[in-house]
Parts: C-alpha cells; structure tokens; sequence
C-alpha cells in the first residue's frame, strides 16, 4: 500500500510544543482531550508503565501517539495486523507527523531507507508486528536505535492477544516479555479494547509491568444501536432488505466461508455493493477488497467472523452478525467496529438455535496438533463463552447492562438505545420464585449451574439427579408450576441483576453472594420481565436538517475525491463528525475553519481553503 510522503517539518515543532494540550490542537485538530486521555498522556511523558482498557472508538492510540511527539526518541508500536498499522500510518503522515510501518509488505531497499530515516530521528513513531519485533534482525536494530536515539515507549497494542483467556490470542505475543527483560528501562503501555478482570491480569503477567497505571474506561458505546432478531427461514432476504434500508457502510459476519460468499453473491445480485473477505482469498484479494471497502468504492463488507479484518475505519453504520458470535468479548469488538466516530450505528445480531451446533462442532475441533487429543479445558471454556453468548441473545434485560456486566462493569441499564429498552416488557414480581431458586442452589451445596438447577425446580427424572439423590431435597419439583424457560429468564436475570454469581473456569457453577442471602432474607424484591414485548424497531431517525444534510453529502463527495488523488481513504482526510459540524455551522472563512474539531494545522494548510470554498459555493446557492 503506497503511503504520503514522509513529514519532515512536524519533528521541528516538537520543541514548540511542550503542552500536551497544544500539541493535541496543532496535530490532531482537537480541542480538549476526551475522558481519560490526558491523565494517561502524562503517565506515558512519566515514564510509567501502563494498561489502557478503552472500547473501540475512545481514542486509544491518541495514548501512545501524542506523548511520542513530545518525549525524545522514537515510539515502537507492535500491531497484529498489516492493514490496521498501514491505516495508522496513513492518518499519521496525514496530520504530518513523521510515521512508518515494517512489514512483509515491503521490499528491502524500502526497508532500509526507512531504518535510515529512524537512525537520522526523523520517525517519531514505528509500527511492527510482534513477529518481527522477535527476529534477530530487528532485534539488532533495536539495539542500535536505543543506543543512537533511544526508544521512549513500547507501546503493545491489542494487547488482549497476549491472553490464552482472551477472544483473540496469538502465540507470539507471548514472546514479547523476552523484548521487555532486553530493554527493562524502557517504558511499556499495554494497550486493548477488551478484556476481563482475568485477562487484564494475564496482560500484566506477561508483560511484566511495573506497577503499571491501570486505566479501565467505561466500556458504555451509547451511541450504538444493539437489537436481536430471531433468525428467519428467508434470512438472505431479510438481511438484502435490512442492509438496503441501513446508510453508509458497513460489515455483516458469518461463521463459514461458503455463507460469506453465498450472501456476497445475494447482496451484489440485489444491487448493493458488497465484497467478501475471508482466509479462504489470497492475500492480494484480500487487500484489494479491504482498500476498496475503506476508500468508500463499496458500502458492505462480507467477512467471517474467525478471521479478524482489523480495519481502522470510523465511519462503519451498521454492523450485523448474520451468524451466532462465539464469545460476548467478541461480539463486543465485531460490533465495536460501527460508530468509531461517535455518531449513532447499528448492531445488529440475527439469533438460530441452529447455529449453536454449529459452534458446538467447531469446539469439538480444538484439539492437540501432535497427539490429536481434545484440549478440554479449551473446550471447557469455550462452551461457557457460548452459553453466555446465548445468554445475552435470549436476554430480556438492558443489552448494555448485559455486555457491561460481562467485563465486571456495573449498569443500571435503560440505555435507551437497545430493542429490549425502547420496547421494555413489563416487570413481575418473582421473588418467591427467586427464593426457591436460591434455596435449590444452597441446597445441592452449589456445585451446579443453571440448567441442572432448573432440572431440579421441575422434578427431573435425570440420572445425575437420581445418583446425586437431589430428588430427595425439598426444592425437588417445587418448580413444576413454571416452564424451563422461565426458570432459565429468572437465572439469568439475577445473573445480570447481580443476585447470584457464577464461576468463570470454564464449568458455570451458580453461587450464592450477599445480595442472594438478602432475597432468602425477604430483604430484597426480585423483579424480572418474562416475554411477550412487541417487535422492536431500529429506524435511524433523521437529526439534521435538508440543507445541513444536502452541504454533508457535497462535502463528503468532495472529501472522496482529495482522497482518491492521495490514494488514502477518506476517513484520512477528515472524519464523519467534522463533516457535519462543517455542515451545520457552515464556516466561510479559513479562521472559523480552523475552530472545527479535528481540523489541526497541516490539514488547515492543506484542505482548509477547498472545503471553504465549497462551503461558501452552497450557501450563496442556497441564498
């Protein structure tokens, strides 16, 4: 992928820009940081080892690349993905700062005038992959930057790779604690979207921190849309109707090869412009897909959900998961990856049973590539990530609540913003049933979970029932008079609302805590919502108005074709979000510009006077 020529007049700034704050304004356009940033900025300019937990979308890299700008020496970035530091690296250079990228996708002779050019000091910032980073090679010349100018940070990002606990992990990330023990002055910021209490723990071990800043933002992404649907007989129709009635880009994920390829096909035949992408493609294909999908040439991307497309473009509407994700952490990041820039999206994730099996058989599949054995504690934990999975899908609560709770985050839920909170289904009082529930599970010692205890409240006849002689206790079939289903909504309610906690080893045995000892108490009201709601709706209601709206589509066009001369995606140039502040204050003047967010002094210089123009054009039309 070519790339704008390196900046050379961004180093000299450096010096001019001491303030955090001033640096932010003059490369990044922005006027005040967003929550979190600053304390973590001023961590890093203090050496301090960190970990930043932040969603998609909250400005993690602005961590690690602001404070590059202003400490001597240069940044390393490990990155898992090509594309995603390519992408970086572009809006970088974009915002003339002086940035680069090693990897396969680079001959020799490219490689060494970019070494060259971080040997002269005039990279601030170097993006790798953590298989690089590990070869003797680059280890070598590692040892020459510390020695000629210093390496001030290494920054890991997607460090949740690190983690066998995490959704996405990758041996080699493993390997980097060797690189931490080789240059044990050097500062470390471990950086994820993602990651539970265990996983977080994990990254800490394995990176061996020190006393490092931990920094867990909200993981709250209220700007986006989340509703669940049965999956219907005419899915492919469905979906072809769904993706027509949705605006701008997005991504729909499946779970096999053939389906992306199949649903490519449906959508491309119904006059959408879609291409897949998946393992299955060469590599060029690949890249040539994903170019086309970030510059705006097609609004879908088909992807499978196993191969991660590792795209850093802000500006993805919609997001549906045609297929059952395998995990919630998962399904988080794959519908993080709408409305990065903050303006509303959709997620959308079509629920079949059907595909349960489907997952099932691909757990059976984690086994031993030597001795062909079943890695069962894999498989363990990957079933109790499905039935949580399925949780969330058959879940009546807040789908924040849900997705927030799973990474230990209180919310209260009435989010506003999911299908079960715009179509709530009314509250009934079960706590006698909830004390029934509690009293099962302190009754067979809790060392069951869920399904076994709802066997148990309906009189089951099963034989581990029998053998555990749990048909003697007295919440034997005290549950008859409700369905399974209902038992199953009640625990996972008090899942959700807190009011029983489950192990998280890979088996989900249900045990009491206090707030359970409340309800047997009768110190506390159980409240759950039993279904038959309504269906839900997820139209995207128009905010702006005709004219701001008619000025953002012209502006928009205009922004796609200095693009396309730069060979960069148009996110580069400026984001969604600026557009339409450009479009509801319309300045016409290069000064008032300038006070738009995420106009910083290189793109003021080099796209203000276009946009100004064209600004000024449709209002003297619209006069």
């Amino acid at each position: 992928m070519s790339v704008p020529p390196f900046a050379s007049s961004s180093l000299d700034m450096v010096s001019q820009l001491s303030s955090p704050a001033a640096a932010l304004k003059h490369y990044f356009g922005y006027d005040s940081f967003r929550p979190g940033q600053q304390e973590i900025v001023e961590a890093v300019l203090q050496n301090q080892d960190l970990l930043v937990i932040m969603p998609t979308g909250g400005g993690k890299s602005l961590c690690y690349q602001l404070p590059a700008l202003l400490k001597p020496g240069l940044t390393i970035v490990v990155s898992p993905l090509i594309a995603l530091m390519q992408d970086q690296v572009q809006a970088l250079q974009d915002n003339g700062i002086g940035a680069t990228f090693l990897n396969s996708t680079i001959n020799g002779a490219e490689v060494r005038q970019r070494t060259d050019k971080i040997l002269d000091g005039k990279i601030k910032l170097l993006y790798v992959a953590p298989e690089r980073m590990m070869s003797e090679s680059f280890i070598y010349f590692m040892d020459r930057v510390a020695e000629e100018i210093g390496i001030s940070t290494l920054a890991i990002d997607e460090a949740h790779c690190v983690s066998d606990w995490g959704h996405d992990f990758r041996p080699e990330y493993r390997q980097l604690r060797q690189i931490r023990q080789r240059y044990s002055t050097v500062p470390v910021t471990a950086l994820t979207a993602t990651a539970t209490t265990r996983v977080r723990q994990d990254i800490m071990d394995q990176l061996a921190l020190k006393q490092p800043l931990i920094h867990v933002a909200s993981f709250n992404r209220p700007n986006l849309h989340y509703e669940v649907r049965p999956k219907p007989k005419q899915a492919a129709q469905e979906l072809v109707r769904y993706v027509k009635q949705q605006p701008g880009s997005g991504i729909i994920y499946c779970l096999s090869r053939k389906k992306v390829e199949d649903l490519t096909q449906r959508l491309q035949t119904a006059g959408v412009d879609a291409l897949p992408y998946h393992a299955g493609l060469s590599d060029p294909v690949r890249q040539v897909n994903q170019t086309r999908f970030i510059r705006d040439d097609v609004r879908v991307m088909v992807a499978t959900i196993a191969f991660g497309m590792g795209i850093n473009k802000p500006d993805v509407r919609f997001v549906v998961h045609y297929d059952l994700p395998r995990n919630l952490e998962g399904y988080y990041q794959e519908s993080g990856r709408a409305g990065r820039d903050g303006e509303p999206a959709n997620c959308l994730l079509l629920f079949s049973y059907g595909d349960i099996g489907t997952i099932n058989f691909l757990i059976d599949q984690k086994i031993h590539p030597v001795t062909g054995e079943p890695l069962e504690q894999e498989q363990q934990i990957a079933r109790q990530q499905l039935r949580q999975v399925i949780d969330y899908a058959e879940g009546i609560e807040c789908r924040r609540k849900i997705q927030i709770g799973y990474f230990g985050e209180r919310f209260d839920g009435n989010c506003a913003n999911c299908d079960n909170c715009l179509s709530p289904r009314l509250l009934q009082d079960w706590t006698v049933e909830a004390q029934k529930f509690l009293s099962c599970v302190a009754r067979v010692q809790e060392r069951f979970g869920l399904s076994y205890i709802v066997d148990v409240l309906r009189g089951s006849k099963d034989k581990r029932i029998l053998a555990n002689r749990h048909d003697q206790i007295s919440t034997y079939n005290i549950g008859r008079d409700h369905s399974a289903e209902d038992w199953r909504t009640l625990g996972r309610s008090m899942l959700h609302q807190g009011l029983i906690d489950e192990t998280n080893d890979g088996y989900s045995v249900l045990k009491l805590n206090a707030l359970s000892w409340e309800v047997l108490r009768k110190q506390r009201q159980v409240e759950i919502a039993l279904p038959n709601r309504p269906k839900a709706t997820s139209e995207v209601q128009s905010t702006g108005k005709a004219n701001a709206e008619m000025l953002f589509e012209q502006l928009r066009r205009l922004r796609k074709q200095l693009a396309d001369e730069q060979s960069v995606p148009p996110y580069v140039v400026f984001a969604d979000s600026s557009l339409r502040v450009m479009a509801q204050i319309q300045p016409q003047s290069l000064d008032a510009f300038s006070q738009i967010s995420g106009v910083g002094s290189h793109k003021l210089a080099r796209y203000g006077s276009k946009f100004v123009e064209a600004i000024c054009k449709f209002c003297r039309a619209a006069d």
